[in-house]
């Protein structure tokens, strides 16, 4: 039953150093779980729910039927996580980086929670609602700040989206600098996806190179993009294309993707400086937003510059995964401008927290202890600079990029790495990816796509 004090009202009633405790009982659980549609007394809401890698605070999912989730406490559908008034929640603190770790690898990683959609966090002061794709997590939200006269709203936008979830999880694959292996990268991934049952639409949103639409041997687009992008009721379905690998028993379960090809009108009758003038910062955003629910992955390959195609590419993306190569310090020092400046320009401009950055890997290219060492040193060092404050723009954390598992108490410099190995370049030229054709190829992609996308 909803309450009869209002939602702002709860709010203005709680002390300015309400505890968590109070936070919960008084404000979180009466008034905003039952404004986001769940209520306790129907057995929709446990608290300290066991998530098998600790308590989260609370775990709430819709009854299905006799499907009673007090009862069952089976398939969460959101993990909520509270903090008292004490706690500073503003994005970027230090309480608040601990606290989404908290969210993210403790609780909607952990074994229990594989059914949960989204994250919540909340102070009473700031809220931050979190979407999980898969393994995936990232910002549905940015963390907005909440008053009696900004609650409402906030609340009624939360709602909206976890009520309307989004099917497909949109990636940009991206460095600012070249053969770092982009296209083979997403080919590959692209395929593995669909081998995993996943409905999956690659993008080639580099018209210069065309690389990608070249290695699955797919006819250029002669305008349907660029029709599609540049007329608002047009239809971009009409661009896409459908890959179907030319090996039998891959053929007969249609077990290929769709693609949006690469567009010559792109690259020999328009000017870039023509498509700035024509097209708004979100014109590809906008675009795949109308196939996001006829897809589980959107992958877009993008060219190697921040211009407009990339700058349209991140600004579709929800992540961004860069590959880099170990042995070649250009390209790591470009994955520290696509983390460090080019995504959080594309943040501000986007308002919604996203894209986020993954973690980097090393894409091929045999690593001999030694050259990991000296990789390591230099990304070390790339950390320790962006830590400090400089004149041109402040200090910023790459670590949770380079070396993810690092923590005070365990100093892993762990990278992901994906092996050299001849067949998957050598792919290319039967127009086919490596993934169908090669075991140790398909292993290896595996392993790709469950170290950022997929459970094990």
């Amino acid at each position: 039953m909803m309450s009869e004090i209002s939602l702002p009202a709860a709010l203005s009633k709680l002390p300015e150093d309400a505890p968590e405790a109070v936070v919960s009982a008084t404000f979180f659980v009466p008034h905003v779980l039952e404004e986001l549609g769940f209520s306790q007394s129907n057995g929709e809401v446990i608290p300290e729910f066991d998530t098998g890698k600790g308590a989260a605070d609370y775990a709430v999912r819709k009854n299905i039927g006799d499907d009673i989730f007090l009862h069952t406490r089976n398939n969460p559908y959101m993990i909520c996580e509270l903090k008292g008034r004490d706690i500073n929640l503003e994005e970027g603190s230090a309480q608040y980086k601990r606290a989404v770790q908290q969210l993210h690898k403790k609780y909607l990683l952990a074994p229990k929670c594989r059914s949960a959609k989204w994250g919540l966090l909340t102070n009473s002061c700031h809220i931050q609602l979190f979407r999980k794709h898969n393994k995936v997590i990232h910002p549905a939200t940015p963390c907005l700040e909440i008053s009696p006269e900004t609650i409402d709203t906030v609340i009624e936008t939360i709602r909206q989206k976890i009520e309307n979830p989004i099917k497909a999880l949109t990636v940009a694959i991206y460095n600012n600098k070249g053969g770092v292996g982009k296209t083979t990268t997403t080919v590959n991934l692209a395929s593995i996806l669909a081998l995993a049952k996943k409905r999956v639409l690659v993008v080639d949103f580099d018209p210069n190179q065309q690389d990608l639409t070249s290695a699955l041997g797919i006819p250029l687009s002669n305008g349907q993009v660029y029709t599609a992008l540049d007329d608002r009721d047009a239809d971009i379905r009409d661009a896409i294309q459908r890959y179907v690998p030319p090996l039998k028993k891959i053929a007969e379960n249609d077990l290929g993707f769709d693609i949006l090809p690469a567009d010559k009108v792109l690259v020999h009758d328009i000017d870039e400086s023509d498509l700035r003038q024509k097209w708004k910062k979100h014109t590809l955003h906008r675009k795949l937003a109308e196939l996001k629910d006829a897809y589980d992955y959107i992958l877009i390959d993008s060219p190697p510059n921040w211009r407009i195609f990339s700058q349209q590419a991140l600004y579709a993306a929800e992540v961004v995964l860069t590959p880099t190569k170990h042995n070649n310090l250009f390209s790591l020092e470009n994955a520290v401008s696509v983390i460090r400046d080019f995504i959080p320009e594309v943040q501000s401009m986007k308002g919604d927290a996203t894209p986020i950055a993954l973690p980097i890997f090393f894409n091929g290219g045999k690593i001999t202890p030694y050259q990991l060492q000296e990789a390591q040193k230099a990304l070390i060092e790339m950390i320790k600079q962006a830590k400090k404050i400089q004149s041109e723009r402040p200090k910023f954390d790459l670590q949770p990029y380079f070396f993810p598992r690092y923590t005070n108490a365990r100093k892993d410099l762990h990278i992901f790495q994906l092996p050299s190995y001849a067949n998957i370049a050598n792919a290319a030229f039967a127009r086919i990816p490596a993934v169908y054709r090669d075991k140790s190829a398909r292993e290896y992609y595996i392993s790709l796509a469950k170290e950022y996308f997929l459970h094990g």
